[in-house]
């Protein structure tokens, strides 16, 4: 496989499958892992994957992505809504890069409704659930053909 792309799950969502399900679904996030694995061997996609509650471990993770990946797929939870950090740090790539949300952020809470990385991403996927990553693989993979 020549295509490799990084998932970056942010805070909290080590704990989907117990957290808010009405917002979040019931699979956790080793389920939707597996399911992007999968979905990955059929696009002959290599997937890496992590997951940190804190903002400066993910903005290492994404400088550390620069060179390494022909993709990122971010769902940054809650610091969607907050860190121009992760926003600069997204700067730094020249890869598609697809920002997902499990629920649609734009029905929810007003401070919920604007995303800090909206206008430095390739694209947003927001309501879909755990769909919204592989549809994202989807996105990652037409944008790369282009």
């Amino acid at each position: 496989m020549d295509v490799k792309i990084l998932v970056i799950h942010g805070p909290n969502l080590n704990m989907l499958g117990k957290r808010e399900p009405g917002h979040y679904g019931t699979e956790t996030m080793d389920e939707i892992n597996r399911q992007m694995t999968q979905k990955g061997l059929q696009l002959g996609m290599k997937v890496d994957f992590y997951q940190s509650n804190c903002e400066g471990q993910i903005i290492d993770r994404i400088q550390s992505a620069c060179d390494q990946y022909n993709g990122l797929i971010i769902n940054p939870a809650a610091y969607t809504h907050t860190s121009l950090a992760i926003r600069d740090a997204l700067l730094l790539l020249s890869c598609p890069v697809v920002e997902v949300h499990l629920s649609n952020i734009y029905q929810r809470e007003s401070f919920r409704r604007h995303s800090m990385i909206a206008d430095v991403v390739s694209g947003q996927i927001s309501g879909f659930g755990s769909n919204g990553y592989l549809l994202a693989m989807d996105a990652v993979f037409q944008l790369l053909r282009s």
